[in-house]
Order: structure tokens, then C-alpha cells, then sequence
């Protein structure tokens, strides 16, 4: 066992599907530069050194490199994608959207398009253009697997599941919790370390996970988001409010089975989103909830989400703008008042 940060966990993770498949390549916009970052946030750094030929620099055309990516994985390799940041998937929709989810589909289950997507998201003071939380737009796309990381743990498990799946998959990955140091340290990061095995081992990409149990409430949240439910159910615990924090994980398809488990058992529910709430995973997620488990439920699903509008600059308002640990506890508590 070794204990690593999320950035690490997905250099080995990327380093020993590529020892293990030799169809496995990486490519981005300056993941292999020598003497660089390895990306944005470390994670391919000094990957270049080891797998020389199969790191490949994109230009900045993420439309493109892409499309590249859909190519290869129609003839039968296995490309991990890296975008500098997730707000650039949009610029790439077209080839995610209309070919990679669609393919397989169409070609009756003929071809198959084993391609991984790395996105990182969520507001580090970068400002409206790189700071958003895009899991909405992608979450009800047919034929693509959305999964969200908020451990080292599952970063690198669900990475390895995700290279030997046959859909595309698309990871989503918070910058605070890489725990990348030196001049990519990031301020306000949280600790996402984990105990890593010596072993290979796997996260199914398609389940939910119980990160503390609990009787009276359910807390839902994803990312930062789950770290901050973790933070807020151990407050409330301090009043006897015994919280159950469930790390969504899986976006698409979402765990109902983990999820009605908790809801059946405590009856209220509290969702917890950085995203804008209007038209959020958060808003899926409760309609799901309501639709299944209805009438286990003793009040209305609550949402805690950011404001619906662009996210702010300055770190002041940053912070007004994204939900904390104070505010779940205060939506908790006006929940069981």
C-alpha cells in the first residue's frame, strides 16, 4: 500500500494500462512537453520519459484531437483523452455527442469506441470560462458513461475500468482534489489522498458508494461535493443528527439501487451540486428519487446547488457562489426542523 493524491493515482493508473495493453495511448494539448507540467494538473507527468511514442501533443482543436480519439478507438485502440479543462468539451461536442455515444449504436453493436475522457472542472479562481461544472450537458447523452472521482482510490480504479470498457467514458475530475504540488498547487485544495494497493484492482463504473452511514437524513454529492457532505454530516453529528453520505460517483448510469437503499431508510434526502441548479444532475437525480422511492419519502427532496448564473472571479464571490459545508448543514437542519 502507498498513499497518493488523485493526480498520482492517475499517472500510475494511465502508466500501467499502458504496460499492460500496448493499444492504450494518451493524447492532449501538452501532456508529454519535456521539462513541462504533464497537462494542466501533473497528472501525465513524466509519462513521455516511459512511453515515448504513445504521448502524443495535440494542437489547441480539441474538435479535432477528438475526433482523432474516435478514429482510433473504431480501429480497435484504446485513446485517453485529455482536455486541459472541461469547459473545452464543448468545443469537442460534435465528435462526443454525434459520433463517439452514437457509433456503436448504430453500427448495431458492430463497432466499438473504447475511449476514456479526462475533464477537470469546478471553480479554482480561473474565472466563467474555466471553472465550470459541465456534467449536466453530458449526463443524458445515450451511449456515453459519465463517472465523477473524489478519491485517489477510485480515481485510478475507475481509470483502469475505464480503458478496458467498449463505450466511451467520460471521467470528471475536481481540480482541489488532485493534490498536485509545486507550481500546480492549488489554493484551498482538499485532501483526496487514499491507501492505493500494490495489485491491479478495478471500480465498477456504474455504483455509487457509501462514504458514512447513517438514520436520519440522506446526503448526496459528488466530487468536492461529497467532501463537503462529509464535512457538513460530521457537524450536524455533534447535534445528533446521524447523516448518510453517499458519493454518487456514477452520473450516468446513476446507482438507484445504493441511493433507495439509504432513501428507504431514512426518508429524507438532501443533494448537494456545485453546478447551477436549474436544469442540474441534482434536478435528475431527485426526479429519479421521487419516481422510485416516493413513498418512502417523509418530505420533498432538497437541492443545494449554486446560483444560475456564470461563475464569479473573485474569490469572495467564488465563494458566495458555491455551496459549502455551512450550507448543507443549514439545509439539513430547516429538513428535519
Amino acid at each position: 500500500m502507498k498513499r497518493q493524491g488523485i493526480a498520482e493515482a492517475l499517472r500510475d493508473g494511465i502508466a500501467e494500462e499502458m504496460q499492460r495493453d500496448p493499444a492504450v495511448f494518451c493524447l492532449g494539448e501538452d501532456i508529454a512537453i519535456p521539462g513541462g507540467w504533464g497537462g494542466a494538473f501533473t497528472v501525465t507527468l513524466g509519462l513521455e520519459k516511459q512511453f515515448p511514442d504513445r504521448m502524443i501533443n495535440t494542437p489547441i482543436a480539441e474538435l479535432g484531437f477528438f475526433g482523432v480519439a474516435t478514429g482510433a478507438a473504431l480501429m480497435g485502440m484504446r485513446p485517453i483523452v485529455d482536455v486541459q479543462y472541461g469547459d473545452f468539451l464543448l468545443l469537442a461536442s460534435d465528435q462526443i455527442i454525434n459520433n463517439a455515444a452514437k457509433l456503436r449504436y448504430m453500427s448495431g453493436g458492430t463497432c466499438q469506441i473504447p475511449m476514456v475522457m479526462r475533464a477537470p472542472i469546478g471553480a479554482t479562481g480561473r474565472g466563467s470560462q474555466h471553472a465550470q461544472s459541465l456534467e449536466r450537458y453530458f449526463i443524458g447523452v445515450p451511449g456515453l458513461k459519465v463517472v465523477a472521482v473524489s478519491t485517489a482510490y477510485d480515481a485510478k480504479g475507475i481509470l483502469k475500468a475505464a480503458v478496458r470498457d467498449g463505450n466511451p467514458v467520460m471521467i470528471f475530475e475536481h481540480k482541489l482534489l488532485y493534490g498536485s504540488k509545486g507550481a500546480r498547487a492549488e489554493p484551498g485544495a482538499v485532501d483526496a489522498t487514499s491507501e492505493i494497493p500494490d495489485g491491479d484492482y478495478t471500480v465498477p463504473l456504474d455504483r455509487a458508494v457509501v462514504r458514512r452511514p447513517g438514520r436520519d437524513v440522506t446526503i448526496l454529492g459528488w466530487l468536492l461535493m461529497a467532501h463537503f457532505a462529509a464535512a457538513a454530516a460530521n457537524t450536524l453529528a455533534s447535534d445528533s443528527i446521524e447523516a448518510e453520505v453517499i458519493d454518487v460517483r456514477s452520473l450516468s448510469p446513476i446507482d438507484y439501487e445504493t441511493i433507495g437503499e439509504s432513501v428507504r431508510r431514512t426518508g429524507r434526502v438532501v443533494i448537494v451540486e456545485e453546478g447551477p441548479k436549474t436544469g442540474g444532475v441534482a434536478a435528475e437525480i431527485a426526479a429519479g428519487i421521487m419516481e422510485r422511492f416516493g413513498e418512502h419519502l417523509l418530505a420533498p427532496v432538497v437541492r443545494v446547488a449554486s446560483a444560475d448564473v456564470p461563475v464569479p472571479f473573485t474569490p469572495v464571490l467564488e465563494n458566495a457562489y458555491r455551496p459549502d459545508q455551512a450550507r448543507i448543514v443549514a439545509a439539513v437542519r430547516e429538513l428535519l426542523r
